[in-house]
């Protein structure tokens, strides 16, 4: 399968880089699939979820805080305010990120101070989203059957 360079960057780093075959935005308009070959765009972001996929290997999720996105027919750059890998995500900091700017917004603060605990809210939420996503699917039991045959062979 053919695939697309993905760069995911940041004011402070490159987060990631690697040719994929599939990329999941948040864009303002909702969510966009970005495969090879794909028309040329510009577009916002929003805070969400993006996903890469690349076959053969567990699809990579990461936090986004909002930004931009191009796309061109052979790649896609991501201009992020943030982004993390979900294993990055401290899970315990964001929930307590989350907190306070719940209890700020329930002061009823000026606009100012609202409009950024607002934000606050929307990015700690989306990056609990995320790692606990990530912490699931390390939960997750094996498939029953998957590996028994290569045991059996060595017994």
């Amino acid at each position: 399968m053919s695939t697309i360079r993905c760069e995911i960057v940041t004011p402070e780093r490159l987060v990631f880089s690697d040719d994929v075959n599939m990329v999941i935005l948040p864009g303002a308009a909702g969510e966009m699939g970005i495969l090879p070959k794909h028309a040329p765009l510009m577009s916002l972001l929003t805070e969400g979820e993006i996903v890469v996929k690349k076959d053969g290997e567990e699809d990579q999720f990461f936090a986004v805080g909002g930004g931009f996105v191009e796309v061109l027919p052979d790649k896609v750059v991501v201009l992020a305010r943030s982004a993390e890998y979900a294993e990055e995500i401290d899970i315990a900091r964001a929930e307590a990120a989350m907190r306070r700017a719940e209890e700020l917004l329930k002061s009823r603060p000026p606009d100012e101070t609202r409009i950024s605990a607002e934000h606050a809210l929307r990015r700690s939420r989306v990056r609990l989203k995320v790692a606990r996503k990530r912490a699931r699917r390390r939960a997750r039991p094996p498939v029953a059957g998957v590996g028994e045959e290569s045991e059996q062979q060595g017994s």
